[in-house]
Order: structure tokens, then sequence, then C-alpha cells
């Protein structure tokens, strides 16, 4: 039986890069950090001598975010630049803030790069947010920001 979802975990190249980007940027807090390997770590990500720099990642309420950075091996490929929302290995994970505009602005200033053409009305909450946008995180994970 399905309980819940307790976090997402999204590969990184740098830790400290990434956490410029969802802790200075967008105010998740850092929650514990581990460095994880051996046997049960290799069989779980079926990487053989899998090493991870695991942080993990809250907001004040719902589900977080934990990156994994790979230590060990070095080799694991990037998203295609290319890639578009329409794509098959395409995802999001979509994190709420309480105003849309000033987080757009701020992630813009600092260079990220926006996917939609910016902050979109919904009308009406037609999905259950009034704004969003998405926007690229440093490894080109897509993230869909949304005011409630």
């Amino acid at each position: 039986m399905f309980l819940g979802i307790d976090y997402t975990a999204i590969a990184v190249s740098n830790t400290a890069s990434s956490l410029r980007f969802y802790q200075e940027l967008l105010g998740l807090k850092v929650a514990g950090e581990s460095e994880n390997y051996g046997t049960e770590q290799e069989y779980l990500n079926n990487v053989a001598g899998a090493r991870l720099h695991i942080t993990s990642l809250r907001a004040m309420v719902g589900p977080g975010i934990e990156f994994l950075e790979y230590l060990n091996p070095r080799d694991g490929r990037t998203l295609p630049i290319e890639t578009r929302s329409d794509d098959l290995w395409n995802w999001q994970t979509t994190l709420i803030v309480d105003d849309a505009e000033t987080v757009a602005q701020r992630l813009q200033t600092n260079g990220f790069v926006m996917v939609s053409s910016g902050v979109i009305e919904m009308p009406e909450k037609t999905l259950g947010f009034k704004k969003g946008f998405l926007v690229i995180d440093p490894d080109g994970h897509v993230m869909r920001i949304v005011e409630k």
C-alpha cells in the first residue's frame, strides 16, 4: 500500500553549487549530510564502487530534496542540452514558494535559465496554483516553481 512520498533524490555534480541554488536562492535548509558507500550502496544504486556524498534538504512543510553527489565513479552523464519538456526522460520537481515573481527575479539575476517565458499566471488555479514557472538548476534539472 502506497503511504506517501518522503523526498526526491537528484544527482548533482557539485554539492556547493547546488546548495547555492536550493539553499541560498530558494530557502531550503540542510537537514543532514552523510557519505555512503559499500556493498549495500552499490546494490541500491546498481553502480559498482558507488561512493556518494548525500545532502538532505527540507522546506518548512512537505517532502524534501536529497542531493546525490557521486564521489566515485565520476563518469555520470549530464542531461542533453537540447532536452525539451516533451522528452520522455524529462521530469520536473515542483517547489512551492510564497512569491513566484520575487523568486524568478532572484534566480534570473543570479544567471539561472528560465524554461518558461516568464512567470505564468494560471486562470482560476486550474492546475492547483495561481502562478508558476520552470527554471533549470545547476545540473540541468527542471524545477517547477509555483505560488499557491
